[in-house]
């Protein structure tokens, strides 16, 4: 497989429109369809397939109990760092 070059010109076209070159698309697995997440890191934009956004987020939080809301536990520590500021 053909490796995409180190670096690419990808114009803007209009309306903000990007077009990402065959090479890198290929290299990566993205296909039509697909959903791409994109976001600001260090001044630069970065676009990301969502899946591995997912992926990433399953492994960060695969260490919590299932059963276990995040959510709940957050709202309770609120409330009792309420109580102890009255």
């Amino acid at each position: 497989m053909k490796e995409p070059p180190a670096s690419t010109r990808v114009p803007v076209g209009p309306q903000g429109r990007l077009v990402i070159p065959s090479e890198i698309r290929r290299q990566l697995g993205i296909a039509p369809g697909d959903v791409l997440i994109a976001f600001i890191e260090d001044e630069r934009l970065v676009l990301e397939k969502r899946e591995a956004v997912l992926q990433r987020l399953r492994r960060r939080f695969a260490h919590i109990p299932a059963g276990v809301s995040l959510a709940d536990e957050l709202i309770s520590e609120r409330r009792s760092e309420s109580k102890r500021e009255d």
